[in-house]
């Protein structure tokens, strides 16, 4: 009899097993950020004392090369990836090199499910990766103050670096290394712009979007409107681009367009969700 039973469990644990979903989590930085953006805030710290642990890092490279810095948590059940994005280049170029990253972390884990996080440019980024690229097992894209339909800041730093005319020189001889920055940034910026036809953002909010669980994490300033310092509130839900109308979970933060530490606490609240309404979906099925 206690074998049998012996039998029964080993049986139930196999099975458990078998039905474990284990995830990676990517976090996708922004603009004149890096992968390190996510360790100084204490965001991965918070992740990885709740089971989120560190994979590694995925750093740019050259055509489908995407070096990895593996972490102690690469076998964990449910692991971080950071990459490291060359964070002044247009989005494109950035997309590019995104999805040979995602690549390469699917080839590390070809069983698990990935949940993309980017923050600020990241998460158009992010986006546009999954637009663009055959994406297998993606279970949801979150997005931190990101400019889905563009940020005024952007075309006004376009007009204030543009140096076509008579004047134009003086502006790249007195601008100061701030002003360098952002010449050097100007197609991004172009992609960051509001959208008009032409435009990237014009191209990818028409795009039909992959059908996966979208979550906008929305800044409040403290003033108490919905936005930041650098995109308003609007631009940062999904639910403002045509093609994702009604799509997308809002979660409102008080911060500014920087990451935080509390930021950590808002990603796990919405995994647990996220876990939560795939267990009760699982439960309804069974």
């Amino acid at each position: 009899m206690r074998t049998f039973i012996n039998f029964l469990v080993f049986l139930f644990i196999s099975i458990s097993s078998i039905n474990a979903s284990a995830d990676v989590l990517v976090l996708v930085h922004g603009y004149l950020a890096s992968a390190d953006s996510w360790e100084v805030t204490g965001i991965n710290n918070t992740l990885d004392a709740n089971g989120w642990k560190r994979g590694g890092l995925i750093t740019s490279a050259p055509a489908n090369i995407a070096p990895v810095l593996v972490g102690p948590g690469k076998d964990a059940e449910n692991k971080v990836y950071v990459v490291d994005l060359p964070a002044e280049a247009p989005i494109i170029v950035q997309t590019d090199q995104l999805l040979a990253m995602l690549a390469t972390i699917q080839a590390l884990h070809p069983d698990e499910s990935l949940v993309i996080v980017g923050h600020s440019a990241g998460g158009i980024v992010a986006r546009t990766a999954l637009v663009r690229g055959n994406i297998q097992n993606v279970k949801a894209l979150i997005t931190i103050a990101s400019p889905h339909v563009g940020t005024t800041l952007a075309n006004r730093a376009l007009k204030a670096t543009d140096e076509s005319g008579m004047f134009g020189g003086i502006k790249s001889f007195f601008g100061g290394s701030g002003y360098d920055t952002l010449r050097r940034s100007r197609g991004l910026l172009f992609d960051l712009a509001h959208p008009y036809p032409g435009s990237l953002l014009y191209w990818l909010n028409a795009q039909r979007h992959p059908d996966i669980k979208y979550v906008s994490v929305v800044r409040l300033d403290p003033v108490g409107f919905a936005g930041d310092e650098l995109v308003p509130g609007y631009s940062q839900d999904m639910n403002n681009v045509p093609s994702l109308h009604g799509s997308s979970s809002v979660i409102i933060t008080p911060a500014g367009h920087t990451l935080v530490a509390e930021d950590g606490a808002t990603l796990l609240q919405i995994l647990n969700e996220l876990y939560a309404t795939k267990s009760e979906q699982d439960d309804s099925v069974t």
